[in-house]
């Protein structure tokens, strides 16, 4: 299919109830390193990426202060700052990192707040838009980590709440003491564990941010969604994001690439159509 497209094609959501975008985002996890881990290989097209996925409609762009660590949130401010007008930049916290492929959560309110504060200056922002716990920590109750953020709020640093790799029981929690604006968990067409926080992002109307969009395959090593692609002259990544859009209203893709080739393809999926034939074959 044709990669000339916009993220307007795909429609727009509103998150927090204020906050409208164009309803296919762009996640920054990739333009880092190998192993999200250090800067990427060609920090010039990192920034191309970016600057076009602007051009291209993109509303919204995810990012995280361990992505890299650090390397994202710094890219991003310099290759967009001053931000265009309409553009809403989400990050998280709560993981940290000791290397590549190393991920573990630090849920304290202290460390939360010190995550925060590095994103600010990273981003040149007075305040985060969204900002995501990006994954409760076992060790830590989960209503001080939400409370963290709470504070946070109040003081000014924060706009809206979102949380990430969170159940349903868990989001319920974090609503009992604050709204909740999105939840950003995994789910394509292979792993649909989320189903439940999809239905309750219909019900209450947050945003729910879908990740991994071929479930860690490499792109057409699905079947349902090479089969489905080949019949629209499409990718199978495509495919998959097309598959999300047609979930919920609710839903905002956000896939992640450090080509700008492929954010080309990815964008265009907003535009893809699928029809009652691929529906059944991709269950």
């Amino acid at each position: 299919m044709a990669t000339d497209a916009s993220a307007a094609a795909a429609g727009t959501v509103t998150i927090g109830g204020e906050l409208k975008v164009n309803r296919l985002g762009f996640g920054a996890m990739r333009i880092t390193g190998v192993g999200i881990w250090g800067p990427p290989r060609d920090r010039d097209e990192a920034r191309r990426v970016l600057r076009r996925a602007v051009e291209l409609d993109v509303q919204f762009i995810d990012t995280a202060d361990s992505y890299g660590p650090e390397v994202s949130e710094e890219l991003i401010a310099e290759a967009l700052h001053p931000y265009p007008e309409g553009l809403v930049i989400a990050t998280k916290g709560g993981l940290v990192r000791g290397g590549p492929g190393d991920w573990r959560p630090d849920g304290r309110p202290e460390h939360l707040r010190e995550a925060l504060e590095g994103s600010l200056a990273r981003l040149r922002l007075e305040q985060i838009p969204l900002y995501q716990l990006h994954r409760p920590d076992s060790a830590v109750p989960f209503e001080e980590s939400v409370g963290a953020l709470v504070e946070l709020r109040e003081e000014g640093k924060i706009r809206h709440i979102g949380l990430s790799n969170v159940s349903v029981g868990q989001l319920r929690a974090a609503r009992e003491l604050t709204a909740v604006a999105s939840v950003q968990n995994r789910y394509n067409t292979e792993d649909r564990r989320s189903e439940d926080v999809l239905a309750l992002a219909d019900a209450m109307g947050f945003a729910f941010l879908p990740w991994a969009p071929v479930g860690g395959h490499e792109p057409g090593a699905d079947h349902a969604l090479a089969g489905v692609a080949e019949r629209h002259g499409a990718t199978p990544v495509q495919v998959a994001l097309a598959w999300q859009l047609s979930r919920s209203p609710q839903v905002l893709p956000i896939p992640g690439t450090g080509s700008v080739a492929h954010l080309e393809e990815n964008v265009a999926a907003g535009s893809l159509r699928l029809t009652a034939e691929d529906f059944a074959q991709l269950g």
